[in-house]
């Protein structure tokens, strides 16, 4: 019989192999992100203090109207663009990115590129 591949623990496993190295501070917190299949969420997060500084998703409620009837891609560009926004509201400037163990396309890069828009440097 053919064992077919699990994909969410091989992402798990490159997302463990790549926070070795990822660590978010006061000064330069971890933009994290998690991509579900109809959702996408992201966080900024301090490792120091393992707190949540700010969050933003396709359920927030800021978004939850302006989202309807946009691809998943444009919810996610509204998602990084909400949370780069909500960063800057909060004095923070430079971030560290953390992919999830995703690949760095679709709408992960959506989301990236919306925080770039927003001001957030990384």
């Amino acid at each position: 019989m053919i064992n077919k591949v699990n994909k969410n623990v091989q992402r798990r496993k490159r997302h463990l192999r790549v926070r070795k190295n990822i660590f978010g501070t006061k000064t330069c917190p971890r933009l994290n992100i998690y991509r579900s299949t109809s959702h996408i969420y992201a966080q900024v997060i301090n490792d120091e203090n393992g707190t949540t500084l700010c969050s933003a998703s396709t359920l927030s409620k800021e978004l939850i109207e302006t989202l309807k009837g946009k691809t998943k891609s444009e919810q996610a560009f509204a998602v990084g663009e909400l949370i780069g926004k909500e960063a800057v509201k909060k004095g923070i400037k430079a971030v560290v990115f953390d992919r999830g163990g995703y690949l760095y396309t679709g709408r992960v890069l959506q989301v990236a590129e919306g925080a770039r828009k927003a001001g957030l440097e990384f």
